[in-house]
């Protein structure tokens, strides 16, 4: 690579102040290399002084590092300066080179950016590499070269692993394994034999053979990704070679000095992993070596170690014993002699808590809670040991529970013995219970191990009460989750008189106990029962939440100051799982007067500070909630309250938006949004000008903020008198805004949003002079784009305009556009789409506009359009006896909020906010019955014509039905 010194000195000077503590030379030195890098040629420079010898290592090292991001970024064609084709075929020419002479940390960086290349050119356009890597293996000697190697190979291959399963996969793999397998299996015997011998004489020191055991594990890796689709004929042809080799790796005993630091139970846990994918993919094939597995994976669990990966070791031979209790040879394990040495010699030591799992309790408890109570627990001795005791119990449920429930009696006696010393006995009984719970339909539903009664009353209630017992965190943070995982098990009255002791919880120092009590209170929330059916409910009751404003009203002042003083402890002052629960209660509970001003006065002040570096999604998605919550549930009882959260509020938004805090504006604009609906015409001096803004096509520009800023928009369509939108122009600039956002498929359905606001709030004189414009951006629109959900929203938009003006208003605005192209678009689009109609607000709006259109226009009544007519009425008819399941399932469900609403991701929806969905049809109850009374009356006008043009257009299935309609409500059509 030809680069001048004066290049490679200049670079190594960036390089060297690029990791300069400084921000300034830091800064220099980062804004020189991103313009150098739009030079052709920079990337082969970079690379030069990465091999450079007699440059000083950090500066390579910086150098590797970089010019790994730089690929990462640039290699792609589709970059918009993607580095040029010469150049890509330099790097990929010398960097397998490279990395092999170059230093171990250099190389790791070096391996990384060939995996960047390989996973945009491999195979197609790198032909060379495979050969290169297979060429330079078997020459190799030196096993830090060959692990670099190897490891490289790993990670092409890797993608085998994660990829779907495509032909083009397909081919791609049969490449690989045509060029790889092989050489593969000679390194892996190769490497085998020299530990043997190195063992066998005592001539190898750890040193020597823990790069010969890091091999051994890369080879098994690959093996891993290149078996992950199916069984490739070589591996069969030459399984018993592994699997002898596998075995007596899981069967052979090293040197304490060897095994000391972990290598050897690493090679181990990927054995591990190669048995449970041959379990799970080729179990025929396996067969005859599996009882030999088996026992080795069996005893390994059964010898005590302390290597650093012990842990891992364990997870996988539990995982692959669990596969093996769950299949068809579930029978190796079936006598009770073996279940129960399965129980008490691997399954229940792995339940016990262990010294890093109180370290993690300490100094990590966001990492501990992500494990214990959010599901990520999937790669711990506890989990995966609990996972055993299912597996086993599928084939022999009753032995297992019969040993799992002695166990637990035992625990707790020795628990009982002693308290102090034997805490971690009752905390591994409790997690058995919980572990081992049934569950359905996503809730718990009990366990046969214990009465849940009995045991919450006997072994949890005792822990809840004990406050202040530092000695016992961990204990009350399990017994506060066994609450929480059985509440809807626990009576209502009970749960009542332990409130007091959860919302003392709220303030322990331990950031665990804490955030559980605030989960525990939090989830008790959403408890929901079924309300007392009596004899003549014909309908089923929605279900009806257990604990509401009267029954936390007594504790909310003192719940409110805990749960505020706990975001002020340290390393809570950001715990989502408070600021959930502060959501939550301000949801359920009857919040007023001081208590109101305390609540917005403490969330306002935690904006603000969030606001300096917003780092916490979560966090910071119930913070809003939570405000959203609190204005909701306060104005709905004095809407005079809203001129309190104006003045406390105002200044807090309006610094989100001037100092561009940009993640928070879709939040700050929904808002607003809830201010404006709540607030009595005239709007305020502020709204006005927050309105001028909003009408500036600039502010519509980020995508995230759209959702946002329709929302507002529409609060203040429904405020703003019409004379003050005709003011400015400021009706044009609304349309201007629809007509943005309906040009786009991503944003159309806001448009119309915005547009039906218009028509539901406007009066017809406004928008008269426009509706031309509307109907031909709309029709335009159309002949682009015959999307089924921009045809729906079209149909609801003219049902709308029907409504509020009538059936001659809307045939005559459209035929305006073009002479009778209404009758097109009622064929083309509204007659086919109606019955496609989902959300139980537009099935009542487009079935009560269409038949007022088949039975009030002339146009639909003349005799030329019988056939228009009759197929309007099937549509309809459709449309409304369609099983009301198909509506549920089209209709969107209000869930909770979401657990991590992301920045860079779409809109997230504050829902305490509400949802503003006017009716513009209060008067009708019921849209079947308006539909047959009023087709009723126009036959009663010209009796003898519509039966002969329903037998003869609308379908027989809908004729029955709509017989069945008229019989319902007593009319006739004759």
């Amino acid at each position: 690579m030809d680069v001048s010194p004066e290049i490679l000195k200049t670079l190594s000077d960036w390089f060297l102040r690029s990791l300069s503590p400084l921000a300034e030379p830091r800064r220099a030195a980062e804004s020189s290399l991103a313009d150098a890098a739009e030079q052709p040629g920079f990337s082969l420079a970079v690379l030069r002084l990465v091999s450079e010898p007699a440059a000083n290592e950090q500066i390579r090292l910086a150098a590797a590092v970089h010019f790994k991001n730089h690929l990462r970024s640039r290699w792609p064609s589709s970059s918009p300066s993607t580095i040029p084709d010469a150049e890509k075929t330099l790097i990929k020419d010398r960097i397998v080179a490279l990395m092999l002479s170059s230093s171990s940390l250099i190389r790791s960086q070096l391996s990384e950016s060939l995996s960047i290349v390989s996973s945009h050119d491999f195979p197609q356009f790198w032909p060379t590499l495979l050969p290169e890597l297979v060429s330079s293996l078997r020459s190799e000697t030196d096993y830090t070269k060959i692990n670099g190697l190897l490891g490289a190979a790993n990670s092409i291959f890797s993608k085998f692993r994660h990829s779907f399963d495509t032909s083009p996969l397909r081919l791609d793999l049969k490449y690989c394994l045509d060029g790889f397998a092989a050489p593969l299996l000679e390194i892996f015997l190769k490497t085998s034999q020299i530990i043997s011998g190195g063992i066998a004489s005592g001539s190898a020191s750890p040193d020597a053979l823990r790069p010969l055991f890091e091999s051994q594990r890369l080879c098994c890796e690959i093996f891993y990704s290149l078996n992950s689709i199916e069984l490739p004929e070589f591996f069969e042809d030459h399984m018993r070679e592994w699997m002898s080799k596998f075995l007596n790796y899981l069967t052979n005993s090293y040197p304490l000095t060897v095994e000391a630091d972990g290598t050897v139970d690493a090679l181990r846990s990927a054995i591990c992993e190669n048995l449970q994918l041959y379990m799970e993919k080729n179990e025929e094939e396996f067969k005859d070596y599996l009882k030999d597995f088996a026992a080795a994976v069996w005893n390994l669990l059964l010898t005590q170690a302390s290597s650093p990966s012990r842990d891992q070791l364990t997870i996988t031979a539990i995982r692959f014993l669990t596969t093996v209790s769950t299949s068809v040879h579930h029978s190796l394990f079936g006598s009770p002699e073996t279940l129960q040495q399965i129980c008490q010699r691997i399954v229940f030591p792995n339940i016990h808590l262990r010294d890093d799992d109180e370290e993690l309790f300490e100094v990590n408890y966001v990492e501990y809670i992500r494990r214990d109570i959010e599901g990520s627990d999937v790669d711990t001795r506890r989990r995966i040991a609990c996972e055993l005791l299912k597996g086993l119990a599928v084939n022999y449920k009753e032995q297992v529970m019969s040993f799992v429930s002695a166990q637990i009696q035992n625990m707790l006696s020795l628990y009982s013995a002693n308290q102090q010393e034997n805490w971690k006995e009752k905390d591994a009984a409790i997690y058995l219970v919980i572990s081992l719970a049934t569950k359905a339909g996503g809730g718990v539903v009990g366990t046969q191990l214990v009465d849940v009664g009995s045991f919450f009353t006997s072994f949890v209630v005792p822990e809840l009460r004990r406050q202040g017992v530092k000695e016992c965190a961990i204990l009350q943070a399990s017994t506060l989750k066994f609450f929480t995982v059985f509440r809807e098990q626990i009576p209502k009255h009970t749960t009542i008189a332990l409130l007091p002791d959860v919302i003392n919880f709220l303030r322990a120092s331990s950031n665990v106990v804490h955030s559980y009590a605030a989960n525990c209170i939090e989830k008790l929330l959403l408890v929901k029962d079924r309300p007392p059916l009596h004899a003549s409910d014909a309908k089923i009751i929605a279900l009806q939440p257990r604990y509401g404003a009267t029954d936390i009203n007594p504790y909310l002042a003192t719940l409110f100051k805990n749960l505020f003083e706990a975001l002020q402890l340290p390393d809570s002052k950001e715990n989502h799982y408070i600021m959930k629960c502060i959501m939550r209660v301000l949801g359920a509970a009857d919040v007023s007067g001081d208590v109101a001003k305390q609540c917005i006065g403490c969330l306002v002040s935690v904006l603000a500070e969030v606001c300096k570096n917003p780092i916490n999604p979560a966090f910071n998605h119930y913070l809003f909630e939570a405000i959203a919550a609190l204005i909701r549930r306060t104005c709905e009882k004095d809407p005079s309250f809203i001129s309190v959260f104006e003045a406390a509020l105002f200044p807090g938004l309006e610094k989100i938006l001037s100092e561009n805090v940009t993640e928070f504006w879709p939040y700050a604009f929904q808002i607003f949004a809830q201010l404006v609906e709540m607030s009595r015409p005239p709007l305020s001096h502020n709204y006005m000008e927050l309105f001028k803004i909003l009408l500036m096509l600039e502010t519509w520009k980020r995508s995230a903020n759209v959702p946002a800023l329709v929302r507002l928009l529409q609060a203040y369509l429904q405020k703003v008198p019409n004379s003050e939108l005709n003011n400015e122009g400021r009706l044009s600039q609304v349309l201007g805004i629809f007509k943005m956002l309906v040009s786009a498929a991503n944003t159309e359905d806001l448009g119309f949003y915005v547009l039906n606001t218009v028509v539901e709030n406007l009066d017809f004189d406004m928008i008269g002079q426009y509706i031309s414009h509307i109907w031909v951006t709309l029709f335009t629109r159309l002949q682009n784009r015959h999307s089924t959900k921009f045809v729906n929203s079209l149909v609801v938009f003219m049902s709308l305009v029907l409504i509020k003006h009538g059936p001659a208003v809307l045939v005559e605005s459209i035929n305006s556009v073009q002479a009778n192209i209404f009758l097109s678009i009622l064929l083309k689009f509204w007659i086919p789409n109606l019955k496609l109609i989902s959300g139980s607000l537009e099935v009542k709006l487009t079935s009560v506009a269409s038949t007022r259109l088949i039975c009030e226009s002339p146009t639909l009544l003349d005799v030329s359009a019988v056939e228009l007519w009759g197929t309007m009425l099937d549509s309809i008819i459709s449309l409304l006896t369609r099983p009301e399941q198909f509506v549920a399932d089209l209709e969107d469900e209000v869930g909770d909020a979401p657990e991590t609403a992301g920045y860079t991701a779409s809109f997230a929806r504050l829902y305490n906010t509400g949802k503003n969905e006017d009716d513009p049809l209060k008067e009708t109850k019921d849209p079947k019955e308006f539909v047959i009374k009023t087709l009723a009356g126009l036959s009663a006008h010209t009796p003898g014509r519509y039966p002969a043009i329903i037998e003869k257009f609308v379908d027989p299935i809908n004729q029955n039905a709509l017989s069945h309609l008229c019989a319902t409500y007593g009319c006739a059509i004759i």
